[in-house]
């Protein structure tokens, strides 16, 4: 099935302000109806937790009430529909998308993709032997740049059951396993994206079901870090990195948030095809990250000793 990755995450939340000032801050475009959207289009969609228009709450009382996966064309949403409705109820929505359930008690959007087509250039650096380079007089920072999230990465379930899940998404919405820490969970992607994972399962207890993280591509490291050092001087708490993942390769930070999850900013991370043969690594802090730096308040030789 021709899915292209998470269109839109919708939350209920117990602040509106408080997360839609957030959303402002880490970078997203307020567009009306609670939307914030990334530079191609996807968002989050923020409600009160007691809008009526929201699906029903996980028992745990996850914010979280519904991941929108987008898909290529109305073929591929006709094939979700009849698939699912051998065993489950599928709505159908006014907007002409679909709303199911999966088998560990998410609820599920399918819609035909509203992703814009992004044309920006990428971080570039002038390493020695390189063929591609940044040029001569472009330089590779600015001291005040603002940069935007360019589009809706992944989510991070916390799931009683990752194999169970795992069987759903595989089996029932072909979705492809990239890696795995053992005992804990898979990084999976849909067939419509060679993105290392769009959706990353780890097990936990029951009463704990609901977001880990969500998180949106970055157009690079550079841009990851300056992003995240003004959430720090916006007065956010830095919760994980500045770093990079050892699976998917990709270069993040995470920040607490008034989402009952955290959030995350990311960059470069690994595209991989239907050859690539998914590794195994038990889990732990040697293999969650291949380095990772800790933040501190600006230092210059000749001031201070630094803290």
């Amino acid at each position: 099935m021709n899915i292209i990755g998470p269109d839109t995450l919708v939350f209920g939340v117990d602040d509106v302000n408080a997360c839609s000032q957030y959303l402002t801050d880490y970078g997203l475009e307020s567009v009306g109806n609670g939307h914030f959207e990334a530079l191609d289009g996807t968002s989050i969609m923020v409600a009160h937790k007691d809008d009526p228009a929201l699906p029903a709450p996980l028992a745990t009382g996850s914010m979280l009430r519904k991941t929108i996966y987008g898909v290529a064309d109305q073929a591929t949403l006709d094939a979700i529909a009849v698939e699912l409705k051998k065993d489950r109820e599928v709505k159908i929505l006014d907007d002409g998308s679909l709303e199911a359930m999966d088998d560990v008690g998410f609820v599920l959007g399918f819609q035909v993709t509203i992703r814009k087509p992004l044309s920006l250039p990428a971080e570039q650096i002038n390493a020695p032997g390189s063929s591609s380079l940044r040029g001569i007089n472009v330089i590779g920072v600015e001291k005040l740049a603002s940069p935007k999230p360019r589009s809706l990465s992944h989510i991070v379930y916390f799931v009683p059951d990752f194999a169970k899940a795992e069987a759903f998404y595989a089996e029932r919405l072909g979705f492809v396993t990239t890696d795995r820490f053992s005992h804990v969970g898979p990084f999976m992607r849909p067939a419509g994206t060679q993105d290392h994972h769009t959706v990353f399962f780890i097990q936990t207890p029951p009463q704990m079901q609901g977001c880990e993280h969500f998180t949106f591509h970055m157009g690079g490291p550079t841009e990851v870090s300056q992003a995240g050092t003004n959430m720090v001087n916006k007065g956010y708490q830095s919760f994980w990195g500045p770093g990079r993942h050892l699976l998917g390769s990709n270069w993040f930070w995470y920040f607490k948030s008034p989402f009952g999850c955290h959030v995350e900013y990311d960059a470069d991370m690994d595209m991989h095809d239907d050859e690539w043969v998914a590794r195994e690594l038990a889990p732990g802090a040697d293999n969650s990250q291949a380095f990772l730096f800790e933040f501190r308040e600006k230092w210059s030789p000749g001031g201070p000793p630094p803290k």
